[in-house]
């Protein structure tokens, strides 16, 4: 069998010698180029009941250095798609790789076999071949269009969509932008997840030093570093894979490249903010500009005003911003890890800039973050005789969290779960890790309050709970214990039933939790009938988070966590619904 990273070097190899336009050009979407004046002058969407994508190689320049990628329409980031809510849609997708490709509509309610998902919904699209995705447009709002075959997703095969309301929108603006972030690497993903699975801590620069241990720089006391120790974990292993090999991107351009949106001082601007990234969870800012969120998800909130918010990858957030000074504003997403960050500017013309703001201190993981809620004030030498140690004090190794007898009876306990939480806690409230003391406004979760009613707001006739586990040391990933296969047992639900899900995360990393073709409603404590709705949550280490879900749509759709090599790692399963129009089973 022919090494495909084989064919792709020589592809690159034919491209530059043959000229290499797109990459001598950076040719880029015309909504993504630098000094755009907005989504309405120029941007040259796709649109219409019939539109045409192709799947390709093309090479990638970025810094001065050419890498090889997966596009669309042989552009990166992929064009943008505009459909209106109502319409019919005809998506009809061609494949120029030379192995398999998919496209799935990230967070569209669509029949499920055009979700797009190889070995779930369809087959995938064989090279060469043409797949008709066709789906009525039942929503609006900002969603995006990605890759579920291989790793080829973290290679550029990604891209935007708006759906525009069929009725007037409620949320008023004057200029629109799509800022869609990612991280790239001229490492192919095959080898980075390779040398993940060597060793997980691969690329973590961030531990402390032998002075810093010494001083007590990163705040761990010497009780709880050998807490950490004997788990063999590290307090500042956030990020699996960061900008130690990352260039973090605002469409497609680099923090030195300076995209600039433009603007009218005085407008109010709407940018529609997408999580694109493969392995990257951000931390959005615009210093000196307040944010207004208007949608998360593609659905509309209740109008919060921030300074800052995270954003974990796959979820997506709309933002009003006012900018009412002739001076351009530094778009900051810094990753959550601080080891770099996507800049782009808002600017009333082209080339100027603003101050970019310096990496903010390395933040490190706490007790909580261990799933031992306020543990960190507590004696734990005290504790020794229900944490296995001795009453003298704790044996680090051999925790309750390690000790099966604590599993929930569905759990498989084996090689796959290195710990379970003691004492998972509801975060939402909580303001994300490293941002806990900054001098500004930060939004979290509870601060969404939907616009508009659910349209089911009936208790949950009935509760599920699904753990999120790994072995970290292992970089093994997966639900209840259990990694992907086709012998692991899908999540059922019946059709229209109503279910309390709660995820309980037994790892100390962060996992945004994806399910496919619905919309579930956060439990944040606001009124029953405006819970937030979501397609993608983030489940913060050692915590828990319960949603509300209608299994409205029928069929067998994915679920799982965003993190591109968590997902291929194993944290992965199929909900299926029935029964089926029809009413066949």
């Amino acid at each position: 069998m022919t090494d495909v990273r084989t064919d792709r070097r020589a592809f690159l190899r034919t491209a530059l010698m043959g000229g290499g336009l797109l990459a001598a050009q950076g040719l880029m979407p015309a909504w993504a180029q630098s000094g755009t004046a907005g989504l309405t002058a120029g941007s040259t969407p796709l649109t219409g009941n019939d539109i045409r994508l192709s799947v390709g190689h093309s090479p990638f320049t970025l810094g001065g250095h050419t890498g090889h990628a997966v596009t669309v329409n042989g552009v990166l980031p992929a064009p943008l798609i505009r459909l209106r809510e109502g319409q019919h849609a005809r998506l009809s997708v061609s494949n120029t790789l030379d192995e398999d490709t998919s496209v799935h509509w990230h967070g569209l309610l669509v029949p499920f076999q055009m979700d797009g998902v190889p070995g779930v919904s369809f087959p995938g699209i064989g090279p060469g071949q043409t797949f008709v995705y066709e789906f009525p447009v039942r929503q609006s709002g900002t969603y995006w269009y990605h890759s579920h075959s291989g790793l080829q997703e973290a290679m550029g095969h990604y891209g935007p969509i708006i759906i525009d309301p069929a009725d007037a929108d409620p949320v008023a603006y004057d200029r629109e932008h799509v800022l869609m972030l990612a991280d790239w690497s001229f490492i192919h993903p095959h080898d980075l997840l390779e040398r993940l699975k060597k060793s997980p801590g691969y690329f973590n620069y961030n531990r402390t030093t032998v002075a810093g241990l010494l001083s007590g720089e990163d705040g761990v006391s010497l009780e709880e570093r050998q807490m950490w120790a004997g788990m063999r974990m590290d307090p500042r292993d956030i990020l699996d894979v960061n900008g130690s090999v990352y260039t973090y991107l605002i469409n497609g351009h680099g923090p030195t490249e300076n995209w600039t949106g433009l603007f009218r001082p005085g407008e109010r601007v709407r940018l529609r903010i997408i999580n694109a990234a493969a392995m990257s969870i951000f931390n959005f800012r615009i210093p000196g500009l307040p944010m207004t969120v208007v949608g998360v998800d593609g659905i509309n909130v209740q109008p919060v005003e921030t300074d800052e918010f995270q954003i974990s990858v796959a979820e997506t957030y709309d933002v009003i911003v006012q900018p009412r000074a002739d001076a351009a504003y530094a778009i900051v997403a810094e990753a959550m890890d601080r080891s770099g960050m996507a800049v782009g500017m808002l600017a009333p013309r082209a080339g100027m800039q603003a101050a970019v703001p310096p990496l903010r201190e390395v933040p490190t993981l706490t007790m909580a973050d261990m799933g031992m809620g306020s543990m960190g004030g507590m004696d734990h030498s005290a504790m020794g005789h229900d944490m296995g140690g001795s009453s003298g004090g704790m044996d680090h190794g051999d925790m309750a969290m390690r000790d099966p007898e604590n599993a929930p009876p569905n759990m498989a306990v084996g090689v796959g779960v290195d710990m379970i939480a003691p004492m998972p806690a509801n975060r939402l409230g909580e303001r994300p890790l490293g941002l806990e003391n900054v001098p500004h406004r930060v939004l979290v979760y509870t601060d969404l309050v939907a616009l508009e009613a659910n349209p089911d707001a009936r208790p949950p006739t009935r509760s599920l709970e699904i753990h999120l586990t790994g072995n970290m040391e292992r970089f093994m990933w997966g639900f209840d214990g259990r990694r992907f296969s086709e012998l692991v047992e899908p999540i059922r639900f019946a059709r229209n039933e109503r279910v309390r899900v709660t995820l309980v995360n037994d790892t100390m990393m962060a996992h945004p939790i994806h399910l496919h073709g619905h919309f579930f409603e956060l439990v944040t404590g606001a009124p029953a009938d405006r819970q937030p709705w979501k397609h993608t949550v983030n489940v913060a280490p050692g915590s828990q988070v319960s949603f509300d879900l209608t299994a409205s749509e029928p069929g067998d759709w994915a679920f799982h966590c965003h993190l591109l090599m968590h997902m291929h790692a194993g944290m992965f399963n199929v909900v299926t619904v029935r029964p089926l129009d029809g009413g066949a089973a």
